[in-house]
């Protein structure tokens, strides 16, 4: 049997080698832990980050607020949510990710009242997996259960990536770990609802797909953003994303309102068949915001790409409820918003119609601009694809 110190190394390779990659914080306990991860050749393959919210000021900064209690199973949930959607920003590329927390209470200089316990969670794509661990108090000093909690983070991590050989944790026999799996509301469903329900508090305003499926909630998405319904999605609309990410710099996200002006709101079986035509390929976040002015609060900063048919429908007054002062003042939000648009050229009544032939209010003329059509010009409409039931 190998010693504990080389079941721990070979772990810790083992994680290394895994796809997955982390953002690790914990309190109170489970230095050690970030120990050999990081004293192991590969930490880099692994760690995105290593957090130690050790005092009240560093929590309250790392989960937004003050936990009720520190030392908890929600709040090593809420650390392991935080610690995912850091994990989100720092990634290169789509690769797999996991927000791994720890917050425990253990022996000390000084005598405590309450149990010494830890709690673990590790927060995924699809789900939150939580450990909680109760030790006999007096049975261990603090090295040693510092111990066992290090080798539970490691155990948890070494979960969520797939690896299945474990290593002892060095329990006793009045000890008992407590493991739960909890699987993610579905967060499109959670959009629907918070659209259709009328009060509904649910606090989602977006959710982004990226081209591996996973998704997060009310994450940034970029400034390029390029709303439609997309049905279908054709190679007109991905030409225009490759010519908008060129000239702003910045890859487009497609974004689709599951909300409608004028139409039904979207089912969830019909943006699930959108959804998988992005797959692989392209980043699309889902809103309920049907409007302009609405996306503007939602993604400021950002450049709206449409085409010249939207660019009409907004500088509709019906599109507002018939009002003319409507339209002006969903263009000054907009600008407050720090938004703009960039116009591609359509064809309509047999001719090519662009920004030139949109008559603008000068006070807002500053919020277009032109898709040259020797840059872009694609004759492709969703609607004659619909009915040819072709998307090519």
């Amino acid at each position: 049997m190998s010693s504990p110190r080389l079941q721990v190394r070979r772990l810790v390779e083992l994680v290394h080698d895994s796809p997955k990659m982390a953002v690790i914080a914990t309190a109170g306990a489970g230095g050690q832990a970030l120990a050999w991860l990081l004293g192991t050749p590969g930490a880099s393959k692994t760690v995105l980050e290593a957090v130690v919210p050790y005092n009240e000021s560093a929590m309250a900064e790392f989960l937004g607020r003050r936990p009720a209690r520190y030392v908890s199973g929600a709040t090593a949930k809420e650390m392991a949510q935080s610690a995912y959607k850091k994990a989100l920003r720092l990634r290169n590329s789509h690769i797999p990710v996991v927000g791994l927390a720890c917050t425990a209470s253990i022996a000390t200089v000084r005598p405590k009242r309450g149990a010494h316990c830890c709690y673990v969670a590790a927060w995924d794509q699809t789900g939150v997996t939580s450990y909680r661990l109760k030790l006999t108090k007096g049975a261990r000093d603090r090295s040693g259960e510092e111990d066992v909690v290090s080798r539970l983070i490691l155990r948890a991590l070494a979960d969520s990536c797939g690896v299945e050989q474990e290593i002892p944790l060095g329990l006793l026999d009045d000890e008992r770990l407590e493991v739960n799996r909890v699987v993610h509301g579905g967060l499109i469903r959670r959009l629907i609802e918070a659209a259709t329900v009328r009060g509904h508090g649910d606090g989602l305003q977006s959710v982004i797909v990226y081209p591996d499926g996973e998704m997060a909630e009310n994450e940034p998405v970029g400034t390029a953003v390029l709303p439609g319904s997309f049905n279908p999605l054709h190679s007109g609309h991905e030409k225009l994303a490759q010519v908008a990410s060129e000239m702003l710099g910045d890859r487009v996200v497609f974004e689709i309102s599951v909300v409608n002006v004028d139409k039904p709101h979207l089912e969830e079986a019909e943006v699930w068949r959108r959804l998988r035509q992005f797959h692989g390929e392209w980043s699309v976040v889902l809103t309920r915001a049907p409007t302009f002015r609405e996306k503007a609060v939602l993604f400021r900063g950002s450049t709206f790409v449409i085409g010249w048919d939207t660019l009409v429908r907004l500088l509709e007054a019906s599109y507002y409820g018939r009002q003319e002062a409507d339209v002006h003042a969903a263009l000054e939000e907009i600008r407050r918003s720090g938004c703009r648009f960039l116009v591609a050229g359509r064809m309509n009544s047999g001719a090519f119609r662009t920004l030139a032939d949109v008559a603008i209010n000068e006070e807002f003329a500053e919020l277009f601009e032109a898709i040259p059509e020797s840059r872009f010009r694609a004759d492709i409409a969703s609607t004659e694809l619909r009915s040819s039931g072709s998307a090519s």
